[in-house]
C-alpha cells in the first residue's frame, strides 16, 4: 500500500513553537514500523515556521513575509535534521523535497516532481515534503500542507491519505464549543452545509483548519483516493487506521473516476 501522511504543525510542536519531542518520535516510530510492513510511505510535514518561531524565540507566528519566510528558513533547518536523526535510528533514509505551488502548476515541473518522487520510492527512501516557505509568495504558494498533501497523494497514486491533526474528525459542529457536536464517520460527498460550517483557520502557529480539510478531501476523493482525518496527539493510531478499525473520518474516494 501507498500511503501519504500529511502531519500539521499543531501535532508536531507545543504551543510555544518547541518540538513535541515526545510525540514526534512515536511518530517516526510507528512510520518507521509501517514501512518495515512493506509499505510505501510519503510524509508532507508542516512545522518550518512554528519551529524557526520557537527557535528564534518569537511571541508569536509573524504576519509579514520576509519574517515568516526567515522563520520558515531556521525551522525547515531543525525539522529536517531532526527527521534524518530519528528515521535513521531505525534504518530508514529520509528525503527532503520542497515546492510551491508553480512546482504543481506547469505540467513539466509536476513530472519532473513526480517522478522524482516516484523513483526516490523505489529506492526505498522516505520522502518529506513540505511548500517551500523561504520563497513562496501569495503568488505561488499552494496556501496550505492540506491541500499539498492531497495533490501529493493523487500525483503518487497513493492508496490512502492519512491527515494527522488536533481534532479526531470532522463533527456535525465544533466540538471545542458544542457539547452536542458529533462525530461523523464516513462522508462520501462533501455538501454546502459541511463547507459553510467548518470555520476559519487553524491554531496560532499553523496555518490550516476544517475548510482546507474538507478542499483537501475533495481533491483526494476526486482523485479516487480515500482520505482519513484523526487525531495526532497518539500517532499509534495509524495501525487502527491500516487494520481498518473506526477512527476520525474517512472520506470515501470516489469510483467513477
Amino acid at each position: 500500500m501507498k500511503i501519504t501522511v500529511k502531519v500539521g504543525t499543531s501535532t508536531l510542536t507545543h504551543k510555544t513553537g518547541r518540538l513535541d519531542i515526545r510525540r514526534v518520535e512515536s511518530l517516526c516510530k510507528v512510520l518507521s514500523d509501517v514501512k518495515n510492513a512493506g509499505h510505501e510511505v510519503v510524509l508532507v510535514s508542516s512545522g518550518a515556521i512554528g519551529m524557526g518561531v520557537g527557535k528564534l524565540n518569537m511571541s508569536s507566528k509573524p504576519q509579514d513575509m520576509p519574517t515568516k519566510q526567515a522563520a520558515a528558513a531556521v525551522g525547515q533547518c531543525e525539522l529536517m535534521y531532526v527527521y534524518d536523526k530519528l528515521f535513521a535510528g531505525y534504518n530508514h533514509t529520509v528525503a527532503q523535497i520542497l515546492v510551491t505551488g508553480e512546482d504543481l502548476d506547469s505540467e513539466i515541473r509536476h513530472a519532473n516532481f513526480t517522478n522524482t518522487l516516484n523513483r526516490l520510492l523505489e529506492l526505498g527512501a522516505l520522502p518529506v515534503i513540505n511548500e517551500n516557505d523561504t520563497i513562496s509568495t501569495d503568488e505561488i504558494a499552494v496556501g496550505d500542507n492540506d491541500t499539498l498533501g492531497a495533490l501529493v497523494a493523487a500525483s503518487v497514486e497513493a492508496d490512502l491519505y492519512l491527515v494527522l491533526t488536533d481534532i479526531d474528525g470532522l463533527y456535525t459542529a465544533d466540538p471545542r464549543h458544542d457539547e452536542t457536536a458529533k462525530l461523523i464517520r464516513e462522508v462520501r460527498e462533501i455538501t454546502r452545509e459541511m463547507l459553510e460550517g467548518a470555520g476559519g483557520g487553524g491554531t496560532m502557529l499553523s496555518t490550516g483548519g476544517m475548510a482546507t480539510k474538507l478542499q483537501a478531501a475533495r481533491i483526494s476523493m476526486d482523485a479516487g483516493i480515500d482520505m482519513v482525518i484523526v487525531s495526532g496527539s497518539d500517532p499509534a493510531i495509524i495501525y487502527d487506521v491500516l487494520d481498518g478499525k473506526p477512527a476520525g473520518t474517512r472520506f470515501i474516494g470516489r469510483t467513477d473516476r
